[in-house]
């Protein structure tokens, strides 16, 4: 029988020549392209995913220091409040318990959780933090000694040196501190001020009378009995004691006490007062000072030595110019050891800044 004939290969009929299936197919290719784009897609979605929750938790961390900070702050001022309130009653007792909430609050601060954004201002806020502990501590240990008459010389100048450490605490946070937390949160797009949704920052300070950074004014504010050797020899004597205030002169006019002064702001900052030794005895380091009601503006000066019997001026340069408007200004001639009669040293007046 014949053979049958058998059918010679090639391509088929019509055919590409490629079998379903094959990588060269269109169809798989265009399966696999489709597979990459959902694939580049799918990276991208998730590496903004991830971008997105990360750029969420730095803000909400920044958001959380600043807050922290904030808390502190407030803290802080507080215990500094109390501190000058305990000087000024004589509760040298209570002050021990401001030391321990300072050391606290340092404690709290070196606690923080800080993000990197923030490095700057915790290194800054720490150190303010160990500078108000220090000299709260310092205020602390001398303040029983400025009662006696020993020790008080020494006493309120040690004061003076911790009210001007708490002073420097306040320069530090408010320079560095506020400043650098400011600028994490610009540089996170967040916003700053007082309005819903925005940050606020805590520019609180402890010291708002530049009077507790000089040693004849503290000693008269806290009632110590007395502030250098001479005061004290003085005072040990019997006889009369003491200043009359009777004007102040401010930009070369002298104030009215029955009327409203009107004084241009550009010269306000230097005020002279004139007072008189009506005393027995020449006195040393007499304080001086103005306190305009309703502002910070708060000046003192030191007149050296003031003579029995004899006139004297005490100049006194307010740390800025005051805003305009109508204020009340006192002025006032600090009480001397052995000054009994005090209603003659100071003098308030009605002033318009302008």
């Amino acid at each position: 029988m014949p053979r049958p004939r058998q059918q010679r290969s090639g391509r088929p009929p019509g055919g590409s020549g490629r079998p379903p299936g094959s990588q060269h197919d269109p169809e798989v290719q265009t399966r696999r392209l489709i597979a990459v784009v959902v694939i580049v897609v799918v990276v991208i979605v998730l590496a903004l995913l991830v971008k997105s929750c990360s750029s969420s938790q730095t803000t909400t961390a920044l958001k959380n220091y600043n807050a922290n900070v904030s808390t502190l702050i407030d803290e802080s001022t507080a215990t500094g409040q109390t501190v000058f309130s305990d000087l000024k009653s004589g509760d040298s007792g209570d002050l021990a318990n401001q030391v321990q909430a300072a050391n606290s609050q340092l404690s709290k601060a070196e606690s923080f959780s800080v993000p990197s954004q923030m490095a700057g201002a915790q290194s800054y806020l720490v150190s303010a933090m160990k500078l108000r502990a220090q000299a709260i501590s310092r205020i602390a240990d001398w303040a029983p000694q400025a009662q006696s008459k020993s020790t008080s010389k020494d006493a309120v100048y040690n004061i003076s040196v911790g009210t001007s450490e708490l002073y420097g605490s306040d320069l530090l946070y408010k320079t560095f501190v506020v400043a650098d937390i400011a600028k994490a949160l610009n540089g996170d797009g967040i916003p700053i001020g007082t309005s819903a949704g925005e940050q606020q920052i805590n520019g609180a300070q402890v010291v708002h009378d530049l009077g507790w950074l000089q040693s004849a004014w503290i000693a008269d504010t806290i009632g110590a009995q007395m502030s250098t050797a001479q005061a004290n020899q003085n005072n040990d004597q019997p006889g009369l004691h003491g200043h009359s205030l009777n004007g102040v002169t401010v930009g070369g006019v002298t104030l009215s006490q029955t009327s409203t002064n009107t004084i241009p702001v550009s010269n306000a900052r230097t005020w002279v007062l004139s007072v008189t030794n009506g005393g027995n005895f020449n006195e040393f380091d007499v304080g001086c000072s103005i306190t305009i009601a309703g502002l910070s503006d708060t000046g003192t000066g030191t007149i050296a030595e003031t003579f029995a019997g004899q006139p004297a001026s005490c100049t006194v340069h307010l740390p800025s110019a005051p805003e305009s408007g109508t204020y009340s200004v006192t002025a006032r001639i600090a009480a001397v050891p052995g000054e009994t009669n005090l209603t003659n040293n100071v003098i308030t007046y009605s002033v318009q800044f302008n």
